[in-house]
C-alpha cells in the first residue's frame, strides 16, 4: 500500500508509496531546505498488505515490523531501533525495488488527505467514513482503518512522519 504523494527526493518510488521521511543523506544529517543531492537517501514508512516497516528510498534495505508488536511504547522503541539500522545500511548492499502492483493503503490514503491541507486528526476521520462508505461498515476492515489511523497519528506526534 503506497501512497501518491510527491516524492521528497524524485520519484524513485514505487507508486503509492507512503513516506515518512526522517533522514535525508547518507550520514543521517536533518533536512536542509529543498537542496536536491544524488546520495541523499531518506528512511520511509511502508505499510502494504505483504510488508509493514521502515524502507530505504535509494535501495532495497528495509526493517519490517515484528507481527506481534503492538504496544506503543514498544514500537517507538522499534522506530529507534530501525533508524539506527538505517544509518548503518550501505545502499550498495541492496540492489533497487521494483514497483508494487499493491493497492493503495489506508495510512496512504490518510497521508495524502494530509498533503491536500487537511490536519491528521481530520485525515483519519474523513478516512473512516470513507472506509465505513466503501466497505458497508464491514468491521474487519473498520478495525484496520481504525488502528492505521492511531499508528499514523501516533507517529506524527512523535514527529516521525
Amino acid at each position: 500500500m503506497l501512497s501518491s504523494n510527491p516524492s521528497l527526493h524524485g520519484s524513485k518510488f514505487p507508486e503509492g508509496q507512503i513516506r515518512g521521511s526522517i533522514f535525508d543523506n547518507a550520514l543521517g544529517a536533518p533536512r536542509m531546505g529543498n537542496i536536491e543531492d544524488k546520495n541523499a537517501r531518506s528512511m520511509t514508512w511502508v505499510a502494504e498488505s505483504d510488508f509493514q516497516g521502515w524502507i530505504c528510498s535509494r535501495c532495497d534495505w528495509n526493517y519490517p515490523l515484528p507481527t506481534l508488536l503492538s504496544d506503543p511504547a514498544a514500537k517507538t522503541a522499534y522506530d529507534r531501533l530501525a533508524a539506527g539500522k538505517f544509518r548503518d545500511h550501505a545502499c550498495e548492499a541492496h540492489p533497487s525495488r521494483m514497483k508494487s502492483s499493491q493497492p493503495a493503503s489506508f495510512t496512504a490514503r490518510i497521508r495524502s488527505l494530509v498533503a491536500q491541507g487537511f490536519k491528521p486528526k481530520d485525515a483519519v476521520d474523513i478516512l473512516l467514513q470513507e472506509v465505513a462508505l466503501e466497505f458497508h461498515s464491514d468491521p474487519k476492515m473498520m478495525a484496520q482503518a481504525r488502528a492505521d489511523g492511531e499508528d499514523f497519528l501516533r507517529r506524527v506526534r512523535e514527529g516521525l512522519m
